[in-house]
């Protein structure tokens, strides 16, 4: 996660992180490296940015202001304690008030959240994705980690963990925002 001292919005957004959700062979894997920064330093290395939600039955990983992205989470939660077992009921309320709420509106972070049978991505825009082919990325590092998890996926023998790994750490090499400290839930 990257944090610009005294910065206003960011129409870039959401870099400085990276987080891949990769649904193979009957598992899902959620991984998200641990750098934050604060301009051009690095001032934490093993920040915790993958968590079970919901009971334990959901994954989440966020990029973005990390105050904003816990706001999302905790939304997000109340969401699935009013929709036990609804994840994407609970991912388009969570969204229509992303974009109808003043305050919400105003918060720069992009979340990846899966269960067992499906992963979205969710954006301050309204948007709630599902992916064709099983696999998110978010986050600076998001289009290298997606190339190799898509890469990876054809390999014979590897989990949606091993996927999610090997894609993190081609991720944490190219990207400058991503290190290999990575967090992965397994489903």
């Amino acid at each position: 996660m990257h944090i610009e001292p005294s910065a206003g919005h960011d129409p870039v957004g959401w870099h400085g992180t990276t987080i891949l959700c990769v649904r193979h062979g009957g598992q899902v894997a959620m991984a998200g490296d641990g750098q934050v920064t604060l301009g051009q330093t690095v001032i934490k290395g093993n920040a915790r940015k993958v968590r079970r939600i919901g009971g334990g039955g959901v994954v989440a990983g966020f990029a973005g202001a990390t105050a904003d992205a816990f706001t999302l989470l905790e939304r997000l939660e109340a969401k699935l304690e009013r929709f036990p077992n609804q994840l994407e009921r609970a991912c388009v309320e969570l969204a229509k008030d992303w974009r109808m709420d003043r305050y919400l509106r105003r918060l720069e972070a992009m979340m990846a959240v899966a269960d067992r049978d499906r992963s979205f991505t969710l954006t301050g825009n309204g948007d709630v994705l599902e992916p064709e082919d099983g696999v998110i990325a978010i986050g600076s590092g998001g289009n290298y980690a997606l190339a190799a998890a898509r890469a990876l996926i054809s390999v014979e023998g590897l989990t949606a963990e091993a996927v999610a790994r090997r894609a993190m750490g081609i991720a944490a090499d190219i990207c400058v925002y991503t290190n290999h400290s990575i967090i992965v839930e397994v489903l």
